[in-house]
């Protein structure tokens, strides 16, 4: 698929692996960083940038700011995105970038979005190539629209099967990133395939590709389906032709994953690839439960957490963080009232942000605080203390259904 998508969009007719070519991007994607990415845009000389409509800027990760630094940053992006006229500019409380990207249209099949942030690896769950870079390369596509990639290898991984109505798509991810390790994809596109992968949603697909940067691949790719033409129905901002692999497209290497077998798991403490089925797990006490993130902060992640939650009340002395994705998700679960239980079982809710994922502000640990989190990382210091505090990583059900016993356990399965 990668290989496809660089010939469109870099006019070379069979890019080959390891070589190097210059793209040009379908949406650039900045958050909070936008701050010192203008420091270097100003540094290089430049002084317009090249395509105000394909610029795409969200504040994300210190929202609202906590501090006059952080609130000075986001001060100096609205000056720049009124001066460069950029048009798709989302301010604070509208939600995460990676979740805008896609949930506003902007992320369509068949092309190239990059991003200077780790994740936006997540845009492959909609059939295009995301791909993140660091500031100094988003600084220079503002300026001058291209930057130089080299064209991946790929992993190609099967899924089949179906899940158990207690298990997740975080759940897949997390066991896939246990068997490969997390430099397991260096440098590499990974793409799913397999029968399982027309039961998953955009939502899960979002995850599983979300993920995939914590194996250190450079993109996650879903070949667009039906299911993504339906999500993108009256919501893609620009028509698109899917790109998919060639039948006989050969690939670095093939891993496969029996859907049946997976069981809840969680990535413990302190890194990723430390994948383990909770049933094997020794009592672990937490403090503190995150709900949300860009990997699991939409609708049916919230549902899944108010089933567990409904009627009842989390344990006495643990916390419950809610930070929905988006502020449109935040009143589709106002509607429906998912917002609602998980605020009356003890939650506390939060503008839809980035949190306390990132250890910035929000809800940042204590020494010796122990957290469940639907998050993405769980390195020492992620929620904002590095002094002997512990993040395991779940599904929205095992988050939910951990804060209701004070302890780490698998989501009930008579409540789904």
């Amino acid at each position: 698929m990668i290989q496809k998508i660089i010939s469109n969009v870099s006019g070379i007719k069979k890019p080959e692996e390891g070589s190097i070519v210059f793209v040009e991007p379908h949406r650039i994607l900045t958050h909070d960083n936008s701050a010192a990415i203008i420091s270097k845009f100003r540094t290089i000389g430049a002084r317009k940038v090249w395509n105000p409509e394909k610029i795409f800027i969200a504040l994300d990760h210190a929202v609202p700011p906590p501090d006059e630094k952080k609130a000075a940053n986001h001060k100096k992006i609205r000056h720049f995105v009124n001066e460069q006229n950029i048009k798709y500019f989302y301010d604070c409380g509208a939600g995460i970038c990676h979740q805008l990207l896609a949930q506003e249209g902007h992320v369509i099949p068949g092309v190239v979005i990059f991003g200077s942030d780790s994740h936006t690896t997540s845009h492959g769950a909609l059939g295009a190539a995301g791909i993140p870079i660091g500031r100094t390369e988003a600084a220079s596509i503002w300026a001058i629209g291209q930057t130089w990639l080299k064209v991946p290898e790929t992993i190609k991984i099967n899924l089949e099967g179906e899940l158990a109505i207690n298990v997740f798509a975080k759940d897949v991810i997390l066991q896939i990133i246990g068997k490969m390790r997390s430099d397991g994809a260096s440098y590499k596109a990974v793409e799913f395939h397999g029968s399982a992968t027309e039961n998953f949603s955009i939502s899960e697909r979002l995850t599983l590709c979300n993920m995939v940067a914590e194996m250190d691949g450079k993109a996650g790719m879903f070949p667009a389906d039906k299911i993504t033409d339906k999500y993108l129905e009256n919501r893609a901002l620009d028509p698109y032709k899917k790109v998919l692999p060639d039948q006989e497209a050969s690939y670095i290497s093939e891993e496969s994953f029996n859907l049946n077998e997976i069981t809840p798991v969680v990535s413990k403490p302190h890194n990723v690839d430390n994948v383990s089925p909770i049933s094997e797990l020794s009592e672990i006490e937490v403090d503190v439960g995150l709900l949300g993130t860009c990997t699991n902060g939409r609708n049916d992640d919230l549902e899944a957490a108010a089933k567990v939650l409904k009627g009842k009340k989390i344990k006495k002395g643990v916390r419950l963080l809610v930070y929905p994705a988006s502020q449109t998700v935040l009143l589709e679960g106002m509607k429906s009232g998912v917002i609602q239980t998980l605020v009356e079982s003890g939650g506390e809710l939060a503008v839809p942000a980035c949190g306390p994922c990132l250890g910035a502000y929000g809800g940042c640990l204590a020494p010796g605080e122990t957290a469940i989190s639907s998050a993405n990382r769980n390195f020492k210091g992620r929620m904002g203390c590095k002094e002997d505090t512990s993040i395991y990583l779940g599904s929205p059900a095992t988050v939910a259904a951990s804060v209701l016993e004070g302890k780490i356990v698998e989501p009930p399965k008579e409540v789904f």
